[in-house]
């Protein structure tokens, strides 16, 4: 793998890469120099049906393709990712605007979560109770349920999808994957390692898109359940929306997250938590500190170092 991402990004639909060639294509540009590194579909509702039909079809034969299997394809996907952690990093800032040291961080944050999805033999453990009434004993068995929509930001394209798509495929569920259109191309190249880890065709399936792709997978019958990390506004509206005809949904917003400063702070400590906090990721951590309160003496002090 080299440090530039594809230049042309495609749909990954049923283990092919399909170029969309009937879609309008979205340049991806590097933020510090304005060149183009590439560009992507913008599906619509056709090619987001075809991408849920596959994994739809798909899902029958991978759920009951034993869990320590499935786990197995994760525990390959995560060495292909330690192997190729520099790679990705600097291909993700080129594409992103952060610098090499964090998008290296947000790497790892990626592999840990494929990591942990690994565990999913022990993770999907059941419960059994006996005895919970006179000849009634109580168990509880996990199993996937079929076909999940994951929606996913531009502020972290490597991590977030990574909190959700290999815990969903190491359950036994199959995914339809829409990141953002802002810069997708980093990510695809993590598709790419999962489908050199074994992962079999239509498990895992990418449609690149805007707001028709986003409506299209919220509303589609065989979509089972959706995850969304965006803005509060847009997470209200797919909780709405997907909740409304019955799927599973976890929508993550934004947050205020506010910062407390005392007096007997110490005012470099606080100047560089704060700039550190605000400025750092390119600003753009959904915890990133929006609300700097000081608390009696501590304003003064508190301004000065943050502004010197």
């Amino acid at each position: 793998m080299t440090t530039t991402p594809r230049t042309h990004a495609g749909n990954y639909i049923a283990g092919e890469w399909l170029p969309g060639d009937a879609c309008e294509r979205l340049a991806i540009t590097d933020p510090a120099t304005a060149e183009t590194l590439g560009s992507v579909p913008l599906s619509g509702r056709t090619e987001v049906d075809r991408a849920v039909q596959a994994a739809r079809a798909a899902f029958p034969a991978w759920r009951r393709t034993p869990v320590v299997e499935r786990a197995r394809v994760l525990f390959r996907l995560k060495a292909l990712l330690d192997e190729h952690h520099d790679d990705l990093a600097v291909s993700l800032s080129r594409e992103h605007g952060k610098n090499v040291a964090e998008t290296w961080g947000e790497v790892q944050r990626g592999i840990e979560n494929v990591e942990h999805a690994a565990g999913m033999p022990t993770l999907m453990m059941g419960d059994t109770l006996e005895d919970v009434a006179r000849g009634v004993d109580c168990e509880t068995v996990r199993q996937p349920i079929g076909v999940f929509a994951v929606i996913t930001p531009y502020n972290f394209p490597v991590m977030i999808p990574l909190w959700f798509w290999p815990y969903a495929v190491a359950a036994g569920n199959t995914v339809v994957l829409k990141p953002s259109e802002q810069d997708p191309l980093t990510h695809q190249r993590v598709v790419e390692l999962a489908v050199r880890a074994g992962l079999p065709p239509g498990v895992l399936n990418v449609v690149h898109g805007r707001r028709e792709a986003v409506e299209a997978l919220i509303d589609h019958p065989d979509v089972t359940g959706v995850s969304f990390v965006g803005s509060s506004r847009v997470a209200k509206i797919v909780y709405a929306r997907a909740g409304a005809s019955g799927k599973r949904v976890q929508a993550l917003g934004g947050a205020k997250n506010h910062m407390i400063v005392l007096p007997d702070a110490d005012p470099e400590v606080v100047a560089d938590a704060v700039v550190g906090s605000v400025f750092g990721s390119a600003g753009q951590r959904c915890l990133a500190g929006s609300v700097v309160v000081g608390v009696g003496d501590a304003y003064g002090p508190m301004r000065e170092g943050i502004l010197d």
